[in-house]
């Protein structure tokens, strides 16, 4: 069921336009925004309901990012070249979906966009019983 909205943000365009191809091939609508400050603006027009991010990013990284849309349950994966096991820790614990490291194979990312999808679509269906 791709039509789900996904923000890439990613200083790396050809990252960027990586992704781009490949979930659109799936149905998802994607935007793409190259530092966090640009994310922060663009969150209220989007409403993405999954947001791919990288950590070393201009302006805002990644982790102040995350911090800021917390109260927004948007669900994250970390896209980074970041890979020690501090930082992959911290982004878990800060409440990150995923952390994958680059480079990553896109079929792979993928299948965890779909899980993750699934189970906050899940999540966000309400049932009313006895109306």
């Amino acid at each position: 069921m791709a039509n789900e909205k996904i923000l890439v943000v990613d200083d790396d365009v050809n990252i960027c336009e990586l992704l781009r191809l490949y979930l659109e091939k799936e149905g998802y609508t994607v935007s793409i925004v190259n530092d966090g400050e640009s994310a922060v603006k663009s969150f209220g027009e989007i409403q993405p309901d999954l947001m791919l991010l990288d950590i070393m990013l201009p302006e805002v990284d990644g982790f102040e990012l995350l911090e800021y849309i917390k109260p927004l349950c948007i669900p994250v994966i970390f896209i980074t070249a970041k890979g020690s096991v501090n930082d992959r820790v911290r982004g878990l614990r800060m409440g990150a979906e995923d952390y994958m490291l680059k480079p990553f194979e896109p079929e792979e990312l993928l299948a965890r966009v779909e899980n993750i999808l699934r189970r906050t679509r899940k999540a966000r269906t309400h049932f009313v019983f006895g109306a």
